[in-house]
């Protein structure tokens, strides 16, 4: 996430399950929606705000009774992890940060509630480490995000499991 558009069209927790839902499988409006328990219309403004942000792409049009429906998916976080080099934030930039952030945060309350026994991991630190350490770290994190994103499947497919990664790694400014 880097950008002040993309952190924009992110910034709801609706975007957030639709980015993951679509990494597993291309799917309209309406098939998103009523996976995600939305009508198409919701479905269907949220889609156009992350298809202009570059989030997510319509992969095909399909002819449904009479008319045509658009079949989205989000493949970015699927691609190789490449450790983006470190720039300056903006006070807009960070900004549009927190509010993603918070979005991030019912995200994930809305998951745990939804939580099942099988193997987890969860962690918080605030530390003070060398930063080829950090480095390290950030692109390992990056690539089990790649991983597990590669191997997302459509909902409900036989043989799978639903699961839930949530990560968010940043340095922090010194006191």
């Amino acid at each position: 996430m880097s950008t002040l558009e993309e952190l924009r069209a992110t910034a709801h927790p609706i975007r957030l399950r639709l980015l993951s839902l679509l990494t597993g499988a291309a799917m309209s409006a309406a098939e998103a929606g009523r996976e995600l328990g939305y009508s198409q219309a919701t479905a269907s403004y949220h889609l156009r705000v992350l298809e202009r942000a570059g989030l997510v792409r319509v992969v095909e049009v399909v002819r449904l009774r009479g008319g045509e429906a658009k079949r989205y998916r989000h493949e970015a976080s699927a691609e190789p992890f490449l450790l983006p080099p470190a720039q300056p934030t903006s006070a807009a930039l960070r900004e549009e940060q927190a509010v993603y952030y918070d979005a991030l945060t019912e995200e994930l309350h809305r998951r745990a509630r939804q939580r099942a026994a099988g193997p987890s991991v969860s962690t918080d630190a605030e530390l003070w480490v060398d930063p080829e350490v950090w480095r390290r770290v950030v692109r390992r994190v990056g690539e089990a995000s790649a991983l597990i994103h590669a191997a997302a499947q459509r909902p409900r497919t036989p043989g799978t499991v639903p699961v839930s990664m949530t990560v968010a790694l940043f340095p922090l400014r010194r006191p």
